[in-house]
């Protein structure tokens, strides 16, 4: 399960790598682009929605989920104007929430379809895989080192 233990290693490694950014440098945005602050704010967001999307894909039979609009989500949520550890401590707790769904996801679940706003059918296990690239690019993009927490093969959760 290189996928499943790829998440419990960030959330063993990446807590402290963020609280390494120095709040005041957190605040600074890039030409037309999010701060670090507002990025990391993006992917609480993203882990909400992808907790729905893991529960949900053992619960229902090829569910259909919502997209989201991801500048919109970032400035209701105001995350320029938090505090950089509290936002570090959400997004430890929400993919804490997040890997005990996908701890409980059996075998064959993995394989169930679902679609994502107007998306063709995806499975779960893309989805999760997905999910975890998607939070390393922001990761890197914020500025923490990710090559060490990468998965091992991308073949199998």
């Amino acid at each position: 399960m290189d996928s499943l233990n790829a998440l419990r290693k960030l959330l063993e490694q990446v807590p402290d790598r963020l609280r390494a950014i120095p709040s005041a440098r957190a605040e600074i945005r890039r030409a037309a682009a999010w701060s670090p602050k507002e990025e990391l704010g993006h992917l609480l967001d993203s882990a909400a929605n992808n907790h729905q999307r893991i529960v949900r894909a053992q619960m229902e039979d090829r569910p259909a989920m919502p997209g989201y609009e991801q500048n919109q989500w970032v400035a209701i949520h105001d995350y320029q104007g938090r505090e950089w550890v509290e936002l570090i401590e959400i997004w430890r707790a929400l993919n804490r929430q997040l890997s005990a769904a996908a701890q409980a996801v059996p075998d064959e679940a993995w394989s169930r379809a679902m679609t994502i706003a107007n998306s063709e059918p995806l499975t779960l296990k893309f989805v999760f895989e997905d999910y975890l690239k998607h939070m390393l690019h922001h990761l890197e993009h914020i500025g923490i080192e990710v090559d060490d927490l990468q998965p091992v093969s991308s073949t199998t959760v």
